[in-house]
C-alpha cells in the first residue's frame, strides 16, 4: 500500500498520477474504516481527498498555510500529514480532534470547529506574512455552504482590497446543480485564466496602459475589463468574485487529481493577486451510502461499514421532542414559524419543513441573520421559533441585545445542543449560554427536565408576548417522565423532595446527575432538598430565599460554566443570607473531545464526585 509509506507529506510530492489516484482509493477506505466505529463528518471529508492530495503535491503545509473551513472536510489531510497510525483515536478522549487543530499538528494551520472563518484566517496569515517577510503561500479551503456565512463575504471583500499576492481561495462547490457546468469548456478556459502566457498579456496590456493620458487610460482599462467580463460571463457565472478583486478559475472537477494538480501549480507559479479556485466536488465520494444520502453521513455516530446502516436507539431525542412539539403547536397556530441556520434536520426540524415549508426558513450558516430575521417577523405580529446549537447561538449574541430584547421582541430561542455535546470537542460545546444569555434585560430563560416539561415550556412560549425566551435542551436522548409535567409558572421552580438543612437545587440538563447525588446523599441519612428550578431567569426568589433561612448549604447544579451561570446568579440573590452557596458547573476551561460519560468523569461533573463533595463541606 502506498498509503503506508507515506510518513511524511512531502513523500506526496515525488508521486506520480496514478500513484496519487491510488493513494485517494486507499485514503477513502482508511476514512471508512475508522468512522465507521468512531462516527464523525464522513460524507465531508470524502468529497475532499483528492483536493487534500493535490494541496500536499504542491504546496509545502510547513511553509504554505492551508487553513480548512470548519475542518469537518479535514480527514484526509489528517492521515496524511503524520497522523495515519494515531486515527483510530478519531473524537475519542485524549485522541485526535475531528476538527483541524494547532495543539495537534505543525502542519495544521489554524484550530477550526465553526464555519465561515477561513479566507479571515489565512488573510490574517497573509498579512503576517508580509509583515515577517516570509515567501509561502496562504490557502483557504471553504464549501459553499459556509458562503452563507456573512463574515466570509467581510473576508473576501478585504482580501480583494489588499491584493495580496500569494493568496488563493479554493471554493469547494458540492452542490449538485453545478455539476453540469463541469466540461471541456470551462476546462479549457480555467487552463487559460491560469496559464503564463495569458498572465503576462494582461500584464503586458497594463503596462501599456500606464503611457497613455489619464482620460484615455481609464476608457481603455475599462474596455479592457469589459470584454475580459463578457467573456468569462459566457462560460462563468460567477463574476462576483471578480467584481471581488480576485482572479477567478473554474469551475473544474475537483476529484481529477492530475487536473488539480496543474491548476495549483500554475496558481502558484504564475499568477498575481488573490485567487479563487472553484472546484465541484460530491460529497460522500466513494462510499455509496454516503453519495446516496450526503446530508444523513455528514456528520454520524458509529455505523456499520458495508451497508452503512446506522443503529437506532429507538428512543426520541431531545431535538425529535422539540421538532414534534412544535409541529403540533404550528398547527394551532398559524402564526408560528420555524427557524434555522442550516440545521433543519440536527434541530428536529424535518417534519416541520415537510408539513409547513412555507412556515419554514432555513437561513443557511448564518445565525446573525436568523435571530434579526425572527426580529422583524416578530414586528408584524409572527411567533418565530428559532432553533440553533448553543455553540452557534454564541455568534448571534449582539443581534440578541440590540435587535431583540432591546425592542421586547417576543420570539422564541430553542437552544439545542445545551451542555457537553462529546466527541466533536471543543468547539461544539454548549457550556456558556447561560452566562452569556443572563446578563440580558427582558430574557427570559428556561431548562426542561422532561420531554414533558419541554412541552409545557414551549406552549407557554407560543402564547407569551411579552418579551423574548430561551429555552435549553441537551443533546442525546430526551428523559420521559410518563406523566404529566407539573404546570408550569414562569418564575416558579418545582420543589422534588423537602428536606433539612442541605438543599440541592437544578436547572433541567444537570437535573439527573443532582438526583443521583441526592439518593446517594440520602442512602448516607442526610435529607436534602431536592428542587427541579424550571424557570432560570426569573427565579424563584422566594423559595430560594426561603432555603436559605433554613438551610446551611445550598448546592446549585448546571451544564454551564461555573462563572456567570444560573448558579452566579443564586449566589448574588442569596448573598448576605446565613446559608452558603455552593456552585457546580464546568469548569474555567475549555474542555476537549471524548464521549459525555467520559467528560463528566474527567472534570468531575458526576453524583458520587459531587456527594463526596458535599460531604466534605458539611463536615466543615
Amino acid at each position: 500500500m502506498i498509503l503506508e509509506k507515506i510518513k511524511d507529506p512531502s513523500v506526496l510530492r515525488s508521486l506520480k498520477t496514478e500513484e496519487l489516484n491510488i493513494l485517494a482509493r486507499e485514503v477513502r477506505k482508511r476514512i471508512v474504516d475508522v468512522v465507521s466505529h468512531t462516527g464523525g463528518h464522513i460524507a465531508p471529508s470524502l468529497g475532499t481527498v483528492e483536493l487534500t492530495i493535490a494541496l500536499l503535491n504542491v504546496f509545502d503545509p510547513l511553509a504554505d498555510r492551508i487553513v480548512w473551513d470548519v475542518g469537518h472536510q479535514s480527514y484526509a489531510w489528517k492521515i496524511l500529514t503524520g497522523r495515519n497510525e494515531r486515527f483510530e483515536t478519531l473524537r475519542t478522549l485524549g485522541g485526535i480532534s475531528g476538527f483541524t487543530n494547532r495543539d495537534e499538528s505543525p502542519c495544521d494551520a489554524f484550530s477550526t470547529g465553526h464555519s465561515s472563518t477561513s479566507v479571515s484566517a489565512a488573510l490574517g496569515l497573509a498579512c503576517a506574512n508580509d509583515l515577517l517577510k516570509d515567501t509561502g503561500h496562504c490557502v483557504a479551503v471553504i464549501g459553499d455552504g459556509a458562503l452563507t456565512g456573512g463574515m466570509s463575504f467581510e473576508a473576501l471583500n478585504h482580501a480583494g482590497h489588499l491584493q495580496k499576492n500569494k493568496f488563493l481561495v479554493v471554493l469547494n462547490d458540492n452542490a449538485m446543480s453545478i455539476s453540469k457546468n463541469v466540461g471541456g469548456l470551462q476546462k479549457y478556459m480555467a487552463r487559460t485564466l491560469a496559464s503564463r502566457p495569458y498572465n503576462t498579456l494582461k500584464q503586458q496590456v497594463w503596462d501599456l496602459s500606464q503611457s497613455l493620458p489619464d482620460n484615455l487610460r481609464r476608457r481603455f482599462i475599462l474596455g479592457a475589463q469589459k470584454l475580459e467580463e463578457s467573456m468569462m460571463n459566457i462560460l462563468v457565472p460567477n463574476i462576483i468574485f471578480e467584481d471581488l478583486g480576485f482572479k477567478y478559475i473554474g469551475p473544474i472537477d475537483g476529484h481529477d487529481i492530475e487536473l488539480l494538480c496543474t491548476m495549483l501549480r500554475r496558481v502558484k507559479r504564475h499568477m498575481v493577486g488573490p485567487v479563487l479556485l472553484h472546484i465541484v466536488t460530491q460529497k460522500g465520494k466513494g462510499y455509496a451510502p454516503a453519495e446516496k444520502d450526503s446530508s444523513k453521513f455528514h456528520g454520524v455516530g458509529p455505523f456499520e461499514a458495508k451497508s452503512g446502516m446506522q443503529p437506532c436507539s429507538g428512543k426520541e431525542s431531545w431535538s425529535e421532542a422539540f421538532g414534534r412539539v412544535l409541529t403540533d403547536i404550528a398547527a394551532q397556530d398559524p402564526k408560528v414559524v420555524a427557524i434555522t441556520a442550516a440545521m433543519t434536520s440536527g434541530t428536529g426540524l424535518s417534519g416541520f419543513e415537510a408539513k409547513y415549508p412555507k412556515r419554514f426558513f432555513d437561513v443557511g450558516i448564518a445565525e446573525q441573520h436568523a435571530v434579526t430575521l425572527a426580529a422583524g417577523m416578530a414586528c408584524k405580529g409572527i411567533k418565530p421559533f428559532v432553533a440553533i446549537y448553543s455553540t452557534f447561538l454564541q455568534r448571534a449574541l449582539d443581534q440578541l441585545i440590540h435587535d431583540v430584547a432591546l425592542q421586547r421582541l417576543p420570539i422564541v430561542l430553542c437552544i439545542d445542543r445545551a451542555g457537553l455535546v462529546g466527541e466533536d470537542g471543543a468547539t461544539h460545546h454548549g457550556a456558556f449560554d447561560l452566562s452569556y444569555l443572563g446578563f440580558i434585560p427582558g430574557l427570559v430563560i428556561l431548562s426542561p427536565t422532561t420531554t414533558e416539561d419541554l412541552e409545557a415550556m414551549l406552549r407557554f412560549a407560543a402564547s407569551y408576548r411579552d418579551g423574548p425566551i430561551a429555552i435549553r435542551y441537551p443533546r442525546g436522548t430526551a428523559v420521559c417522565s410518563a406523566k404529566p409535567a407539573p404546570d408550569f409558572v414562569l418564575g416558579k421552580a418545582h420543589t422534588v423532595h423537602k428536606g433539612e438543612k442541605v438543599a440541592l437545587v437544578a436547572e433541567g440538563g444537570a437535573f439527573p446527575v443532582a438526583e443521583k447525588t441526592w439518593e446517594i446523599l440520602t442512602r448516607e441519612g442526610r435529607k436534602p432538598w431536592l428542587v427541579d428550578l424550571r424557570s432560570l431567569k426569573p427565579l424563584d426568589e422566594a423559595l430560594l430565599k426561603k432555603m436559605a433561612k433554613n438551610c446551611d448549604c445550598i448546592f446549585t447544579f448546571e451544564t454551564n460554566s461555573a462563572i456567570g451561570g444560573s448558579g452566579s446568579r443564586i449566589l448574588q440573590l442569596l448573598a448576605g443570607e446565613p446559608c452558603q452557596v455552593v456552585n457546580f458547573g464546568y469548569p474555567d476551561s475549555f474542555v476537549p473531545h471524548g464521549k459525555i460519560a467520559e467528560l463528566n468523569e474527567l472534570i468531575g461533573f458526576t453524583p458520587e464526585h459531587f456527594a463526596t463533595e458535599i460531604a466534605k463541606r458539611l463536615k466543615n
